[in-house]
């Protein structure tokens, strides 16, 4: 070997060496690593499920099984797919109801009372337990938010995170996630899972929400999937197909007040191949509305172990709930679901200093000195 042969050969070489060092650095400190370091058997990550009570433990065998190369139930890092209902499964709903439900209430009637008709005034002064949150009503929550951005919508679901409620002691709207669920997210997402939130709520509402929440960093905004409000690009409102106009520099995407379709039920289902592509194998919900989802999860044609987990809200001392454990726990367990409740599972629901108040719902007349009722804003007495 020639001398200016072998100077090449050594340059190159040390080059090759730096590089092999550079990335071993790299991944010595996780940069360039999608996730951090799994925590296989579940122990620390779900410290807030009690043990011995058959979730968690389930939880946790199941992840063991499917995340081990060499196990028969191995499912690849690409096809680990969990998908989780977001109102009832992920954050409390009984405040004394829906976060979107008061959210439209709250806007109609005191926020913003002159952007909207009387009608939808006179519906949101109508809502009261026992209420039916159907599509029907979803109709008229897409009519309450016409001319807004896209961008003014979210920062108005953001601002009425930091409402403070009268169902709870010392909690916003935006502190109802389930601590133990967060784990649970968490967990998942050190296994390499790709976490969805599939909701009943508008899609840029639950967007907004899950963005400004504990899981914030486990899900990616185009992982989220809701209902659907009609966007147009201002001054082509009423103009029938987004065909006949493009987006500009400066154009503004507005709400029309139009509605799309209701992300329940079946619709989960038929959300989940349109936007996912693939069947999840892990499934979370709290109601009729989610089986839809959870049956196509464990559907047999599914080529992956996969299981549905169904949360019963049973705990009426630390919230809410009032389901009947023994007659719920029977219909899911026939369907096929793993039952999760809240009253025996979590060892924790909700942050330190988050109590139940004293009543659920407060009626308007009943709140000394306002008119309004069922939820407290910061700073003052109520809101209806």
């Amino acid at each position: 070997m020639t001398e200016r042969k072998l100077r090449i050969w050594r340059a190159t070489a040390i080059i090759a060496l730096c590089a092999l060092l550079t990335v071993s650095v790299l991944f010595a400190f996780g940069v360039g690593t999608k996730r951090s370091e799994p925590a296989i058997n579940g122990t620390d990550a779900l410290a807030l499920w009690n043990e011995g009570t058959g979730a968690r433990d389930k939880l946790i065998d199941y992840v063991s099984a499917v995340t081990q190369e060499d196990g028969s139930d191995f499912i690849p890092v690409e096809d680990r797919i969990a998908v989780f209902d977001m109102d009832g499964t992920l954050t409390c709903e009984t405040f004394y109801t829906y976060y979107d439900t008061m959210m439209f209430m709250e806007y109609c009637l005191y926020d913003h009372p002159e952007r909207v008709s009387d009608e939808l005034k006179a519906v949101a002064a109508s809502i009261r337990p026992g209420y039916v949150a159907d599509e029907t009503l979803a109709r008229n929550f897409a009519k309450a938010y016409a001319g807004m951005t896209v961008e003014e919508f979210y920062d108005y679901v953001v601002e009425f995170g930091q409402k403070k409620n009268a169902s709870f002691n010392n909690m916003r709207y935006i502190d109802g996630f389930y601590l133990p669920m967060v784990e649970l997210v968490k967990y998942l997402y050190d296994n390499d899972f790709e976490i969805w939130v599939i909701s009943g709520t508008e899609r840029t509402t639950t967007r907004a929400i899950v963005a400004n929440s504990p899981i914030r960093d486990y899900v990616e905004p185009e992982h989220v999937i809701g209902t659907d409000f009609e966007v147009k690009q201002r001054g082509h409102e009423d103009e029938p197909s987004n065909m006949d106009f493009k987006y500009e520099n400066g154009d503004e995407l507005v709400l029309t007040g139009g509605f799309i379709q209701k992300n329940l039920n079946g619709n989960k289902s038929i959300y989940v191949e349109r936007e996912i592509g693939k069947r999840p194998v892990l499934a979370f919900g709290n109601s009729g509305s989610d089986t839809s989802m959870m049956n196509y999860a464990i559907d047999e044609r599914n080529p992956y172990l996969a299981q549905a987990y169904m949360i019963v809200a049973d705990d009426s001392e630390r919230e809410w709930g009032q389901q009947d454990w023994e007659a719920k726990s029977a219909d899911y367990l026939a369907k096929g679901f793993i039952l999760i409740s809240m009253k025996t599972d979590f060892a924790q629901i909700y942050p330190d200093g988050i109590t139940k108040a004293d009543e659920q719902y407060v009626p308007a007349d009943r709140v000394p000195g306002t008119g309004h009722s069922g939820l407290q804003c910061a700073g003052q007495l109520g809101v209806f």
